[in-house]
């Protein structure tokens, strides 16, 4: 087995190491985001370009609490198979807990040295996972390692970069993503838009590149998917100067309660086929 390379992660990459409360927020978090429909619009999207086929063996890697993995397992059907990966035993526990009798296997593993072996699947499918990851590079390769020849590969990120606002003093806004940023929202702000460039990089072909903007019409919705307009995250998670948080929610609740609240976020579905 190879050994993980151990990287400082941000909190929904490494739910192990974070308080118990949090864990189940988080946890909680990706349910709702599975639930959401601009979530969904995007996974339609990457399902569509995807394409996995009866019989076929896929690795989710990255299965948070396993809703992909078991839509995935009714696409290849009985004969085939799904392995649902990821780096957190405690969202993995989660995902068996959900198990609904489908053939997917729940295991924990690193997504920079994956226990398989090469050319062991017929597709991979890895959403919103590379952007939590230092070497997204080195991720890449060990996805396309343990993928036949001829098999494909869905990678599916966010453009943190893309995040805009609307109904909310600007300059406030750029404060508080700018502060979110590495902590509850990735290092790697622009890794959607690299995903095409990466499969390139790999010698992948038939690629297909599909921006996805979602878009956030009022406060409750966007707080499924953006963690600064979540009340719910703990306050001890901003890092913003005094009276900066409350100053936030307060015109955040304004726009909300006038309809003019706005925020789109892009997020990019890539496949390509594995030489």
């Amino acid at each position: 087995m190879k050994q993980p390379v151990r990287m400082e992660r941000t909190p929904f990459a490494d739910l192990d190491r974070q308080p118990r409360e949090m864990t189940a927020m988080l946890l909680a978090a990706l349910d709702e985001m599975g639930r959401h429909p601009e979530i969904r619009r995007v996974r339609r999207t990457a399902m569509e370009a995807f394409r996995p086929e009866v019989g076929w063996r896929v690795l989710d890697a990255g299965s948070g609490t396993g809703e992909i993995a078991r839509r995935l397992a009714a696409e290849v059907g009985p004969s085939g198979a799904v392995i649902a990966l990821d780096y957190s035993a405690a969202t993995v526990a989660a995902a068996g807990e959900r198990h609904d009798g489908s053939n997917v296997h729940y295991t924990t593993g690193d997504v920079l040295a994956l226990d398989l072996a090469s050319g062991s699947v017929d597709g991979v499918w890895c959403e919103r996972v590379l952007q939590h990851v230092d070497d997204a590079d080195l991720a890449i390769a060990e996805l396309v390692r343990v993928t036949r020849s001829g098999g494909r590969i869905c990678l599916i990120d966010t453009d943190w970069s893309s995040l805009a606002f609307d109904g909310v003093p600007p300059g406030l806004a750029r404060t508080v993503v700018a502060d979110m940023h590495g902590r509850l929202t990735p290092r790697q702000v622009d890794m959607g838009r690299t995903l095409r460039r990466r499969l390139v990089g790999k010698g992948l072909s038939a690629l297909t590149a599909t921006p996805v903007t979602c878009l956030f019409g009022d406060p409750a919705s966007a707080a499924v998917v953006l963690p600064m307009i979540n009340p719910l995250v703990p306050e001890r998670a901003w890092t913003t100067a005094a009276g900066v948080r409350e100053k936030w929610f307060a015109h955040v609740d304004q726009a909300g309660a006038r309809g003019d609240f706005l925020a789109v976020l892009t997020i990019w579905a890539v496949t390509g086929t594995v030489s």
